[in-house]
């Protein structure tokens, strides 16, 4: 049952000194004294039963001798120690590492096997895995439950339930074995071999304080106290003949700690919170579903809303970072008609002016166009030879037309994917035949690459090109330009070219009816527009986790309200405020990371689905590392008040607890 150590040298005290300790209870406004000045002595080895009829004050005093409960007034010496000014932890510590309980209700936990339940009180004390497991076997087969190792409480008698736990008092030394009641649930064979059992303990030198109202189990044990209404009448007096002192008592060698939380302290609570999140697997699921769909919908929400500013500011990119627009009219002035203010004219000398690449006129207008019997609508802009480079946009078929065409009033077009697809067949080449443009023919000499849609949605490949000179001659019959495009060399200059080029228009045309834009200030704006956006989803998919969060909160004070014996047979075992809080906080870190690793991998899937289906997106890491990173203090912050409100129970009122 256990080892025989090095014996404790003779004390020169009593192992338990009691003078004038009282309890009172407060309830509502009224004290309800329980203990009136009990002034005892019990001596280490000593077998002393302590008898007395229900609400005589008996277990009070028990609870206040095993360190459960504090004193209201009074002194209480162990081994020499006033341990009735400690603290909680104090306490905890003095029960994990000299008292070992067995309760009449056996208070094993549930959903945790014998030998898992016998490991609990070296678990605080910092025993080692593989040793505690070993010793705990020992002991339970030295109890006779060798084949009842992985049984649970539920598929145990009574007898054996209380058994687990005579093993599980034993598992830290059991010093001072108090039993409350242990037959009270029993048989009468199974109560007559927990007396022997205890009968035994103490012939090994562990201090046996038996609680009980039965004269004939009192009769067992060496030294007799009785209790009545808060008082000792009377007392046997001090057994002699004791055993030697500390003479059996196993000895667990802890291993040190301090304040701080160890990591063998968090790897055991993992282990308990999986075991505890296990037991209620569907409302597990339940909790862990709020936490999927908030950090699901952080990462596909921003996986979308990246890849749509990615979409829209390529398209910008596509237009050129490094143009300016010149348009006609000045700004913020309402003129009647179609501003004419620019002309080829202000293009060529434009062209001119340094850090200037290409200055490209152009002037667009509706018209319809005809090749064999198709007929298609379509936007036609008159524009100089420079336009592809301008734009960055080649000719995949063909070429486009030369400076050459545009000084000789060349009838040749080139055509748009878009146009082209809605004039031909897909195997025709339309490189080489004409097109009617508005009833006037035009050879096509080039079809473009495809580029794609604006920003606006607008499709930039429904096109038509032509010469700017042949337009204004044979198409339009307009000596004035829409627009001029400008390619700068370098875009660290563009500031000064748009100055220079906004003072060169105002010296020719005498007034300022123009407009310079610049696209590199176009594509900022779109980037903080398109942030704005993708912060607005990924906050309104946050407030999801937020209400995930409130829900892991919710159940971890529904699951600290239904586990109170829990923590009271923790806090009987030598768990500290600290260990209970670290327990349920991290049952709330496991959901909430549980939850975020699936949330991670649906959001993906999510944001995959949607790119499939032709919606831009981007996947990156640091969205999932700030869903789940949400997710995580999520599960500290809304498990934090619930695992406190555990820490901060009596371990009485707990253990009393239905």
């Amino acid at each position: 049952m256990s080892g025989a150590p090095a014996t404790r040298p003779a004390a020169r005290h009593p192992l338990i000194e009691l003078r004038e300790l009282a309890k009172a209870y407060r309830t509502g406004g009224l004290a309800v004294q329980v203990l009136h000045g009990v002034t005892l002595d019990i001596d280490e080895g000593e077998y002393v039963a302590i008898m007395g009829q229900s609400g005589s004050g008996k277990t009070t005093l028990m609870n206040l001798i095993g360190c459960l409960d504090t004193p209201t007034s009074g002194t209480y010496r162990f081994d020499g120690e006033d341990v009735s000014r400690f603290d909680a932890d104090r306490l905890a510590l003095l029960r994990r590492d000299a008292f070992g309980f067995i309760f009449q209700r056996y208070n094993l936990l549930a959903n945790a096997t014998a030998t898992e339940n016998v490991e609990i009180p070296a678990i605080y004390a910092g025993l080692r895995p593989r040793e505690r497991t070993a010793r705990a076997h020992r002991i339970l087969t030295t109890l006779g439950l060798a084949g009842r190792l992985a049984y649970r409480p539920t598929q145990l008698s009574g007898g054996q339930q209380q058994r687990v736990s005579v093993a599980r008092a034993l598992m830290n030394g059991g010093r001072v074995i108090l039993a409350d009641e242990p037959t009270g649930a029993l048989d009468s064979k199974s109560g007559a071999d927990v007396m022997a059992l205890l009968r035994e303990l103490n012939r090994r030198g562990h201090t046996i304080i038996l609680i009980t109202h039965d004269p004939n189990l009192a009769r067992q044990a060496t030294r007799l106290i009785e209790i009545r209404d808060g008082v000792i009448v009377a007392d046997s007096g001090r057994a002699r003949g004791l055993a030697p002192v500390g003479a059996g008592q196993p000895h667990v060698r802890r291993t040190a700690r301090g304040p701080a939380v160890l990591w063998p302290d968090l790897v055991e609570a993992v282990k308990m919170a999986l075991r505890s999140l296990r037991a209620n697997l569907f409302r597990t699921a339940l909790t862990l579903l709020g936490i999927i769909i908030g950090v699901g919908s952080v990462v596909s929400m921003l996986a979308l809303g990246d890849g749509s500013k990615q979409a829209v500011l390529s398209r910008i990119e596509a237009m050129g970072s490094d143009l300016l627009l010149i348009r006609p009219g000045a700004r913020g002035v309402r003129v009647r008609g179609e501003p004419v203010t620019l002309v080829s004219a202000d293009a060529d000398a434009i062209a001119g002016l340094p850090n200037v690449a290409q200055a490209v006129p152009e002037f667009t207008a509706g018209a319809t166009l005809r090749a064999g019997s198709s007929d298609y609508v379509t936007t036609v802009n008159s524009t100089s030879a420079a336009y592809p480079l301008a734009r960055k946009w080649r000719a995949e078929r063909g070429t486009f037309f030369t400076d050459s065409d545009v000084k000789s009033h060349a009838p040749v077009a080139v055509l748009g994917q878009t146009a082209a697809a809605n004039l031909y067949p897909p195997e025709f080449d339309p490189v080489g035949s004409y097109v009617w443009v508005n009833n006037i023919p035009f050879q096509v000499i080039g079809v473009m690459a495809p580029k794609g849609a604006t920003t606006s949605g607008s499709d930039m490949d429904d096109v038509l090109f032509i010469p700017i000179t042949t337009g204004k001659a044979r198409l339009f019959g307009r000596n004035y330009v829409r627009s001029i495009l400008v390619q700068v060399d370098d875009v660290r200059q563009m500031d000064g070219t748009q100055q220079a080029i906004a003072a060169l228009l105002t010296a020719r045309h005498k007034r300022q009816d123009f407009q310079v834009r610049n696209m590199a200030d176009v594509l900022e704006t779109a980037a903080e527009t398109q942030n704005t956006l993708t912060f607005l989803l990924g906050s309104i998919a946050a407030i999801s986790l937020l209400v995930g969060g409130i829900g892991v909160m919710n159940i971890m004070l529904v699951s600290v309200t239904e586990r109170v014996r829990e923590i009271g047979i923790r806090m009987a075992t030598g768990a500290r405020r600290l260990h209970i809080l670290l327990q349920f906080n991290t049952e709330a870190l496991a959901v909430c990371s549980v939850g975020g690793v699936l949330g991670v991998l649906g959001g993906l899937a999510v944001a995959k689905v949607a790119q499939v289906l032709g919606h831009p997106v981007v996947f990156s890491l640091t969205p999932v590392l700030v869903a789940f990173g949400s997710a995580f203090a999520t599960g500290l912050l809304f498990g934090y008040l619930p695992a406190r409100k555990a820490a901060a129970m009596d371990p009485v009122r707990a253990l009393s607890t239905e």
